[in-house]
C-alpha cells in the first residue's frame, strides 16, 4: 500500500468547493469546520481552506503542445475510471484548461490527461495508463 498524501489548497467559497468536490467529483466530505473542508480524495487527505481572493495558479508550461497550468496536482487512474470521470466532468459542464486526450501517443509514458480548474482557481490534472509502470518510463 502506498502512503497517502496531504494537500492543503486554498479556496474562496467553501460553498462552491463543496459542490465542485462532492458534487461534481464526487468525493467524501470528511471533518470540516467554519474554514475549511476535508475531502477523501481516492484515500489521500486534500483539504479546502478559505483564502479570500487567492489564485493558485503561478504560469503555465509547455508539454506535447499544450500550456500546462502551474502549479497542479491529482490524480493517476485506471483508464475506465478516467473517462468516466472526464464524462462526469463534461456533464457537469466544466470548462476544461485541456480538454481530455491521450498524451505522448506511442510513446514511453503514453497516458490519457485532462486539466480544468476548481472554482477557486486551483488546476487539477487527472490521468491514466493503460499500464501503471509507464509513470516513470522514460
Amino acid at each position: 500500500m502506498r502512503p497517502a498524501f496531504h494537500l492543503a489548497i486554498p479556496v474562496d467559497d467553501l460553498a462552491r468547493a463543496r459542490a465542485f468536490y462532492g458534487g461534481v467529483l464526487g468525493l467524501e466530505e470528511g471533518r470540516s469546520a467554519d474554514a475549511w473542508v476535508d475531502w477523501d480524495f481516492r484515500g489521500h487527505q486534500v483539504v479546502t481552506h478559505v483564502v479570500p481572493g487567492a489564485r493558485a495558479e503561478a504560469g503555465r508550461n509547455p508539454v506535447d503542445g499544450h500550456d500546462v497550468p502551474v502549479p497542479h496536482f491529482g490524480l493517476v487512474l485506471d483508464v475506465d475510471a478516467f473517462h468516466e470521470l472526464a464524462g462526469r466532468l463534461k456533464d457537469a459542464g466544466t470548462e476544461f484548461v485541456i480538454e481530455p486526450y491521450q498524451r505522448f501517443a506511442g510513446e514511453p509514458g503514453e497516458q490519457w490527461t485532462m486539466f480544468l480548474h476548481d472554482p477557486a482557481g486551483n488546476a487539477l490534472e487527472f490521468k491514466a495508463f493503460r499500464d501503471e509502470a509507464q509513470l516513470f518510463a522514460k
